[in-house]
């Protein structure tokens, strides 16, 4: 590694308090200069946020390169802050400024058609272009403890930068907040474990430990994903459900806002305009901590920490306590006179209303099954108002909605049921059929990828009480499913898959479950090599035996996806018995 080049990042715990008064986007003026983010953010907030954007944009530039385009846009920054605003090149959106920055710099091949765009279609080829495969950029290693502590002694500040350049190029859709989040904990880490290094009980290995930016960047590029797919309406629904569900004792009016606020934040990360994500985020924070007293009484410990650690805090918050006069019931929504001509004149925030007040009301329901009321609940007053009697039908509409989350209740006890009794590796196997059967377009490894996920968050929900079971097993399941339906974006599966990915967002899950084998597949053809097996199927390794066995059980259904649970059965039977067997022998390889 390279550490000659120093980048002075002075990474703030806490950046300086917003001037403006927070406010929601309805009421923001036009789209602020890059002189006015700069001195809103401060300059060393700036220089970071400005790495973060190149890095993630041109992710096989060097750190040389991602340094000196930082530098240019400071440098205008900086100029433009200090009396240079009525410069044209200082009233050039943000957006401009920064791939006109990509533009002018030499040997960057790969951007040249992305070059030659204008507007939003030149930001829409950068974009196409991120790439979170992992391989795309080598694993981030991890250095030798000591000397990686005597780097951090010597270079300080560009040690911290060359960790936001890193992480940022392997997590293209990584938000700002979470990276800088991530390098002031890199940055405590170093400072802790190499100041405790001289004591003879410390362990420096076991102090540098890997940090969880994989699993939050999976977040976020899911929640891109939702709003490139399903529209801003989606992602607010989505939000509406969330938020009532964490701050039940909060008005509608400030729900409302909130949604509104953090809809447009996923818009600004989700587009690459990390300065107005970063900005906006933290306006948000700072309204949410100012008014707690009337949105949640579980975060004031959040509010009292440093502004970074404070979003992932009010994050993981538990939800509030429901208001203590909350009634059980919104009868209203259903038997109320009015329901019809409220639908007619005022939908959208008609249907707010009542994803709102259903959603503080069910804190034991997934976002997405809350999706599902939602959506059923609009369904149902679109037939309804059109009849004589709308109250009876609606009536009748309600007894669907119980059949509903009785029958989501049920899939999910069974699923965990299933896995109680069998296990991780058996369950896995019993997806794995399941999963071939209906995406066998698939690789062996995709697909023991994705039931592997599957079951880990059977291990992880499964386990919890029955109010926490649903929001814990759906939720993760969704992104799971959300990876699956980028896979088919980005080489797609078959039609089926294909329907379930592009229809509607909160039906996603129940449309994988009920599909079936895919009946244009056609199966592999019966090769020498299909089944041909060798003498490493004696390991004493159990992982890596299953994973030998469940390679075979891929081939096995992609060969003859029609099959049985009694053939599977035998067949298993007959592996085994064949296994035991040539693993005695002393010719090994020659009996299998």
């Amino acid at each position: 590694m390279n550490w000659k080049i120093i980048i002075c990042f002075i990474l703030l715990e806490s950046f300086t308090a917003a001037k403006a008064v927070p406010r929601s986007y309805q009421d923001v003026e036009a789209k602020a200069t890059i002189g006015q983010r700069f001195s809103q953010l401060q300059e060393n907030n700036f220089k970071a946020i400005a790495m973060i954007m190149f890095a993630q944009y041109v992710q096989e530039g060097t750190f040389g390169k991602a340094v000196k385009m930082t530098e240019d846009v400071t440098e205008l920054a900086r100029r433009c802050a200090a009396g240079g605003q009525g410069s044209p090149h200082c009233l050039k959106p943000l957006e401009s400024i920064f791939l006109d920055t990509i533009c002018q710099e030499e040997n960057l091949p790969r951007f040249t058609d992305c070059c030659a765009k204008k507007g939003s279609e030149r930001n829409d080829c950068f974009l196409s272009h991120k790439n979170s495969t992992r391989g795309f950029i080598s694993p981030f290693e991890r250095p030798n403890a000591e000397a990686a502590c005597k780097n951090y002694s010597q270079h300080q500040h560009s040690l911290t930068g060359y960790f936001i350049y890193e992480i940022s190029r392997r997590h293209p859709f990584l938000y700002a907040p979470t990276i800088l989040s991530a390098a002031v904990q890199y940055d405590e880490m170093m400072r802790n474990c190499c100041t405790g290094a001289d004591d003879p009980t410390h362990s420096l290995d076991e102090c540098f430990h890997r940090q969880p930016i994989k699993e939050e960047g999976l977040k976020q590029e899911h929640t891109c994903g939702i709003l490139k797919k399903f529209g801003e309406r989606t992602i607010k629904a989505l939000k509406l459900a969330q938020i009532s569900q964490k701050f039940p004792q909060a008005d509608f009016v400030t729900i409302s806002k909130l949604v509104l606020d953090i809809t447009n934040i996923h818009k600004d990360c989700c587009r690459g305009d990390m300065l107005e994500c970063m900005h906006h985020k933290e306006e948000i924070l700072i309204y949410i901590c100012t008014n707690q007293d009337s949105i949640s009484s579980k975060i004031k410990i959040c509010c009292a920490k440093p502004m970074f650690e404070r979003i992932e805090c009010i994050i993981n918050a538990e939800n509030d306590d429901k208001p203590a006069d909350l009634s059980p019931h919104i009868r209203e929504f259903i038997e109320d006179k009015g329901v019809c001509e409220r639908f007619a004149q005022e939908k959208d925030n008609h249907l707010a209303r009542f994803l709102y007040e259903y959603s503080r009301r069910h804190p034991e329901f997934s976002a997405q099954m809350l999706l599902r009321i939602g959506k059923g609940y609009e369904d149902l007053l679109d037939k309804c108002c059109k009849t004589s009697s709308p109250d009876d039908c609606c009536r009748r509409g309600e007894e669907e909605l119980r059949k509903h989350i009785h029958e989501t209740e049920s899939v999910m006890k069974t699923s965990c049921d299933i896995y109680k009794e069998k296990g991780d590796y058996y369950f896995q196997n019993e997806l794995l059929m399941s999963f071939t059967k209906k995406m066998p377009q698939l690789t062996s490894t995709e697909l023991i990828k994705f039931t592997k996920q599957m079951t880990t968050i059977g291990a992880k929900c499964c386990q919890l009480s029955q109010d926490k079971l649903l929001p814990c097993a759906e939720e993760n399941l969704d992104l799971v499913l959300g990876e699956i339906c980028r896979r088919h974006l980005s080489n797609p599966i078959n039609p089926s898959v294909c329907h379930c990915c592009s229809s509607s967002y909160a039906l996603r899950r129940p449309c994988m479950g009920k599909l079936e084998m895919d009946e244009n597949y056609v199966p592999l053809p019966l090769t020498p090599g299909l089944f041909t097996f060798h003498e490493d199927l004696c390991t004493t390794e159990e992982e890596k035996l299953q994973h030998k066995k469940q390679e075979m059980l891929i081939n096995l259904i992609k060969y003859k996806p029609s099959i049985t649970a009694e053939q599977l059965a035998s067949v298993t039977a007959a592996f085994a018995a064949m296994r035991e067997q040539c693993c005695r022998a002393e010719r090994r390889e020659s009996c299998f």
